[in-house]
């Protein structure tokens, strides 16, 4: 019942993995077209994506801004760019940069950007104040940050029988690992703490909620993008010993509640927030 826990998932260091790995569809879709339905369209601008991963939005971006912007894009995954590298030459973007480098030291000079925005990255960063506070400085002053993230809350649905299921199987102590991971994720009032520190001001916040929808439980947890974005994470604090039972409970479960809901409707609130460098 639990074969998907041993079922490899995309590797990311794996070049024939990556070359099959399209992110548009994916996860980071719902939140680029929030990114680029608020995106300010200036000529001229120079423009980066910071954790740019193998092209989006960066390339659709540098699309829409045409030859007078020159869009940047920043990211350690040395693969993932190789792939936004293949992407700009057989569709002939010409006014892209790729960049190999970190969020947290970007190799560019203070003020050099007018624009820079980011898609998911802020959940991906090691230290989020510290990358926010280096957008604050290769940002100029009058320029603008967007970013979009995923907020507290998500897949709540799927939160709250997965702690049901632990309670019930006796390890309460594993309840505050869990929570400890469900609250690691973003807020819209911590993260305009941290732009406010970095020298922006949040000039305007686009809510929206998402509903990813799945059958029942059992595809829930099969999906390769789930397998691939989430299950490490869900795994990691469970003892070898457990993860098995722990898991056909918790998949059991979920079908339950897609029984009487008539399908596993999980909702992920999203936010994009528009930033202006003021000092």
């Amino acid at each position: 019942m639990t074969e998907y826990l041993h079922t490899p998932s995309l590797n990311w260091l794996d070049h024939e993995h990556v070359l099959v790995f399209d992110e548009a569809p994916l996860w980071s879709a719902l939140f680029g077209q929030m990114l680029l339905a608020h995106v300010p369209f200036k000529p001229g601008n120079r423009v980066l994506d910071l954790g740019c991963g193998a092209g989006f939005p960066l390339l659709t971006l540098a699309g829409r801004l045409g030859p007078s912007c020159t869009v940047y894009g920043l990211d350690g995954w040395v693969l993932g760019l190789g792939v936004a590298r293949r992407k700009i030459a057989v569709w002939g973007v010409e006014n892209v940069r790729l960049v190999d480098g970190d969020g947290a030291a970007i190799p560019f000079s203070a003020g050099c950007f007018d624009l820079l925005i980011s898609n998911l990255g802020l959940n991906n960063f090691a230290d989020p104040a510290a990358a926010l506070a280096e957008c604050g400085r290769v940002v100029r002053p009058g320029g603008w940050l967007l970013l979009t993230t995923n907020l507290r809350g998500h897949m709540s649905a799927f939160y709250d029988v997965y702690a049901r299921v632990l309670l019930d199987y006796g390890r309460f102590d594993l309840v505050d690992r869990l929570d400890a991971h469900v609250n690691h994720r973003a807020t819209v009032e911590g993260t305009t703490g941290w732009l406010t520190a970095a020298g922006f001001q949040v000039r305007a916040v686009h809510a929206q909620t998402f509903t990813l929808r799945y059958l029942d439980g059992s595809a829930f947890l099969r999906d390769a993008f789930i397998r691939l974005a989430f299950m490490e994470a869900w795994r990691e604090f469970l003892p070898a010993a457990d993860e098995a039972a722990i898991f056909g409970r918790l998949e059991a479960a979920l079908n339950r509640l897609a029984a009487q809901e008539g399908e596993l409707a999980l909702s992920i609130p999203a936010a994009c927030i528009e930033a202006e460098k003021v000092t």
